[in-house]
């Protein structure tokens, strides 16, 4: 069931294919005789120096996945040197989450309008440095192995769950000793709690929520805010012109519309827009390294996070986190490159089909 909620995505899941082919259609273009004896994966991200061009995206559930999941991520995050993404859905509190450290980021679905203005004080309150609006979920996404699995929280019992929890006796263990997973954020506000629980639980967003709601929100926000979820040049020029500090090009890895176009193959019409970080598709450091080489700032990623936090919790996802280190690294030195930092086309082959095609931008 929790691998299913991991792994699978909208329908036929053919965006989650589409998102991981856009990057295996990028070659990358060596440069040789360069000194690469020496070299250096951090970069500047909206002001803040971080360890390499990847952020922690904001995952739900996690606790779900392994006790205390959140904290276990903000803190091999912390240690890795890269910012950690906290979903409105996660298992334990902003504030709990916040004594973490580090560079932390909070991450917004508007369920409610009034509860949405008090999860951006809590968020200012506890030293979030940046706020990230996700806007690609007025509906929920058709996830037909969650359906076909019935996963929700709370969980609900029958005998198909009964029966995947007696046949996985640590996890069901785990879950019986620390508890059922609640969404923490939702349940310490009790004017809104039932209404929005279960509409976020449904992922049923404020549909109604429109730029100029998004221009309020720049108003209310007093640090960097960052919009997730938008593909259209059109609306990522929109966002830029109402004051966010950066977008995320994102489908949402896949999971709410099918067939929508890739984050990668969008990332050559806008860099030039403003700053632009990507996510969909990350399996490899290289690929972090072709998407800053084609302009995005950095790189989100969850998948493979998550994977290694279902291995062996803190210390698995920090693994995850080396080893797309030790990648970016690798690739750097074999691409002739000393510096994450100088990253850029000249270090991609180029086509006149495909990703890297342009067209007009306003």
């Amino acid at each position: 069931m929790l691998f299913d909620y991991v792994e699978g995505g909208a329908e036929d899941e053919r965006t989650i294919s589409e998102n991981v082919a856009a990057f295996s259609k990028i070659k990358l273009l060596p440069h040789r005789l360069r000194d690469v004896s020496k070299r250096t994966t951090d970069v500047d991200l909206l002001g803040t120096r971080i360890a390499a061009p990847l952020v922690v995206g904001p995952t739900g559930l996690n606790c779900a996945i392994w006790p205390n999941g959140d904290t276990a991520l903000a803190t091999a995050a912390k240690r890795a040197g890269v910012p950690f993404a906290l979903s409105t859905a996660s298992n334990e509190r902003l504030e709990t989450v916040a004594k973490v450290g580090g560079e932390l980021w909070f991450q917004l679905y508007v369920v409610h309008r009034e509860l949405a203005a008090r999860l951006v004080d809590r968020a200012a309150n506890a030293g979030y440095a940046a706020l990230v609006l996700t806007v690609d979920v007025p509906v929920n996404g058709k996830r037909e192995r969650d359906l076909r699995n019935g996963f929700q929280i709370p969980f609900r019992y029958s005998a198909r769950t009964i029966l995947d929890a007696v046949t996985h006796p640590l996890w069901t263990a785990s879950l019986l000793m620390n508890g059922t997973p609640t969404l923490a954020n939702l349940a310490a506000d009790n004017a809104t709690t039932l209404q929005a629980q279960n509409a976020l639980l449904r992922r049923e967003m404020d549909a109604s929520f429109d730029w100029d709601d998004l221009a309020r929100l720049r108003d209310l926000w007093p640090r960097r805010l960052l919009v997730k979820g938008v593909c259209s040049p059109e609306d990522i020029a929109r966002c830029f012109a109402i004051g966010a500090d950066a977008v995320v090009i994102s489908n949402h890895g896949g999971r709410q519309l099918d067939d929508a176009v890739s984050p990668l193959e969008i990332l050559p019409q806008v860099r030039h827009l403003g700053p632009v970080l990507v996510d969909g598709g990350v399996r490899r450091g290289s690929d972090i390294v072709k998407a800053v080489a084609l302009g995005a700032k950095a790189v989100l990623i969850g998948r493979s996070v998550l994977y290694g936090l279902a291995a062996s919790g803190e210390a698995g996802a920090s693994k995850a986190l080396s080893i797309l280190y030790e990648e970016i690294d690798r690739t750097l030195a074999l691409i002739g490159c000393p510096a994450a930092s100088r990253l850029d086309e000249t270090f991609i082959h180029r086509n006149d089909e495909g990703p890297l095609s342009r067209s007009a931008v306003p």
